[in-house]
Order: C-alpha cells, then structure tokens, then sequence
C-alpha cells in the first residue's frame, strides 16, 4: 500500500488558480498512475486526470479543456494538480489515488485504484 495525503484545498475566489498537493509515501512507487478524482454533493466521484509514473504523461478528462495541469515532483514525491481559472462548479472534495504497478491503458474509474487519499475540499466562491 501506499499513503497519499492531499492539501492545498480552501475557500478561494473565481478565477484563482490554486494548486492540490498530493504527497505519497510508504511502498515505493515504481510503476502505475496516480489519479485526480472531485466529487461534489450528490455526485459521484468524477475522473479529473491521471499521470503515469514511468514516464510523467498525462491524460486528462474532456471537462478540463485545459484549465487543469498535473504535474510530478519526483524528489519529493509529490504530485500536483494546478488549477487555472477556477469556476464555481469545480468546488468539491478533491481526491488523489493510486494505480500501483498498474500498465497499459489509463485508468478512470474509481474502481482501478487501489489507495486513496483522504481528500481536500476546494470551494470556488463567484
């Protein structure tokens, strides 16, 4: 198993561009995806974009349109998701987890990860 814990969430303004942290520890990460997922209030837990360990490459959903960026420091082992211009309906509990040793296509459902972390609210004030 590997421990992620997320932080960077808040109460921010519409069009600030706050930045999620999602630092992982304990079994090392060698192989997989490690996957931004949101879910709001009666919603179901929404794929935002994965990164793959092996490589940095990134996928993300068709929602982002680019306003959002994940990104990997490897030294400290630490993924980020960079979101620019933020709008009211990306308020929710934003969740990183983990596809460990993971291969082949990107994983977006909730059910091809294995770890999770605990989530940070982002609240998107108009």
């Amino acid at each position: 198993q590997v421990q992620l814990v997320e932080s960077g969430g808040g109460l921010v303004q519409a069009g600030v561009s706050p930045r999620l942290s999602c630092a992982a520890s304990g079994r090392t990460f060698r192989n997989g995806f490690l996957g931004w997922f949101r879910q709001a209030p009666g919603t179901e837990r929404e794929f935002v974009g994965a990164i793959r360990w092996s490589d940095d490459s990134t996928h993300y959903a068709d929602f982002v349109k680019g306003r959002f960026t994940i990104s990997r420091d490897s030294a400290k082992n630490t993924v980020y998701l960079q979101m620019d211009s933020s709008k009211p309906e990306d308020s929710a509990v934003y969740y990183c987890a983990a596809a460990l040793g993971r291969v082949g296509d990107w994983p977006r459902s909730p059910m091809d990860y294995d770890s999770w972390g605990q989530g940070t609210q982002i609240t998107v004030s108009s």
